[in-house]
């Protein structure tokens, strides 16, 4: 049980599993603070200076607290619609960004299969101008 549990961890697909995951947190991390951060606000301003994730439904009958933040220090249930909002933007976001990915990747799957090469990077400035003043030389005599 042992060695055959040692084989399945060691396949290059478990071990290129676990990177994927690795870099899906850090991407995520960055997604979040994308929508937090950028996203989020310019929204907040243009629903009265509110901050979206502070949107919620207090559950309990009386005075509702004004922020999130105080429902949950005052141990009053809520439905945090606000920060359910801004999860659906997050995966959208991250969906969009591996849509794009995976469509660059079936794009050059498709080009290797025809046969096509990846167009060839072009030469560095000096080059060309080392070329250009060759070809005079030579035109020169």
């Amino acid at each position: 049980m042992l060695k055959e549990f040692r084989e399945f961890a060691l396949k290059g697909n478990v071990l290129d599993m676990a990177v994927g995951i690795i870099i899906g947190a850090a991407f995520t991390t960055i997604v979040k603070s994308l929508v937090d951060d950028i996203i989020m606000p310019p929204i907040g301003v243009m629903l009265g200076g509110v901050d979206f994730s502070d949107y919620f439904i207090a559950l309990t009958a009386g005075d509702a607290p004004a922020t999130l933040a105080e429902a949950q220090a005052a141990g009053i249930p809520a439905l945090a619609y606000g920060k359910f909002i801004n999860a659906i933007l997050q995966f959208t976001i991250v969906a969009f960004a591996l849509f794009l990915v995976i469509r660059q990747m079936n794009r050059l799957k498709a080009r290797i299969a025809k046969g096509e090469a990846a167009p060839p990077a072009a030469p560095p400035r000096q080059e060309v101008l080392l070329e250009e003043i060759r070809d005079a030389l030579r035109a020169k005599g």
